[in-house]
């Protein structure tokens, strides 16, 4: 098609296009000014509000991360650290009485060796002076 064709195409859908813009802002119902006073500050007013709710709500949980949870950590750590230390007494004490047993098991061993070496030894006098 020639140029100037598509040229006249455009410039009657642009003003097609600019009398549907105008009737349908014709159409429009524009609110008061007080009307738009009134919604102006309903709209301002839910703004605030709604901030202020979200910054109550993110101070009452930092709190409660702040003050609850990591305390609730210190007290399931310091739960932990002593079961830990009551864990390591324990062990500890049973090393002393594994380490008791063994001194006392051979302490008790060398008394008994002790009373048969003399026994042995009075036996053995026994019969040296009996053959005498």
């Amino acid at each position: 098609m020639p140029k100037d064709v598509n040229d006249k195409k455009e410039k009657k859908e642009n003003k097609h296009f600019f009398k549907d813009f105008k009737a349908e802002l014709k159409r429009v119902i524009w609110p008061t000014p007080k009307q738009l006073v009134n919604n102006t500050v309903a709209v301002i007013t839910i703004v605030l509000i709604t901030a202020v709710i979200v910054f109550a709500l993110d101070f009452v949980f930092k709190t409660v991360d702040d003050y609850g949870i990591n305390k609730l950590k210190e007290v399931i750590g310091t739960r932990n650290e002593e079961s830990n230390t009551t864990t390591s007494n324990e062990e500890t004490n049973n090393t002393n009485n594994n380490t008791t047993n063994e001194t006392g098991n051979n302490t008790t061993n060398n008394e008994t060796n002790s009373t048969t070496n003399n026994t042995t030894n009075t036996t053995n006098t026994t019969s040296n002076n009996t053959k005498n």
